[in-house]
């Protein structure tokens, strides 16, 4: 049985998106940034899925919305540092404008989950007691 943030389209392309960097950073970005922009691209990548994931596992629609904002705030910061290692020459501007295009791609399901959250949805049903 699958969990719960299997489904959702949003986590399938985070965690795209984290492994494209993860394998992006290893080959195209100099040695010398192994410590530095690869790793906080890579950490800020694996943010988004991982507090997808921990937010669809909280029974408030509140605590999920939280985990929700910090997942958009990771994929600002991965937006950033894309942009950043474009003007720094490790990334082709066709590369670039692929990565962004999957972060838009992230940002709108991204937005909707979050909306649902705000109604106080939850992904699963809660129990109800008699």
């Amino acid at each position: 049985m699958p969990l719960p943030h299997h489904n959702l389209v949003v986590w399938q392309r985070s965690d795209d998106l984290f492994i494209e960097i993860h394998q992006l950073t290893h080959k195209k970005f100099p040695r010398g940034e192994k410590y530095e922009l690869s790793s906080q691209l890579r950490r800020a990548a694996y943010s988004v899925p991982a507090n997808i994931v921990e937010g669809t596992q909280r029974e408030h629609a509140r605590e999920s919305l939280h985990f929700c904002s910090i997942a958009s705030a990771s994929l600002a910061e991965v937006g950033y540092g894309l942009h950043a290692a474009r003007r720094l020459g490790y990334l082709l501007p066709d590369d670039y404008e692929s990565l962004e295009q999957k972060i838009r791609m992230i940002a709108a399901p991204l937005r909707g989950l979050m909306a649902k959250y705000r109604r106080r949805e939850t992904l699963r049903p809660t129990a109800r007691t008699k």
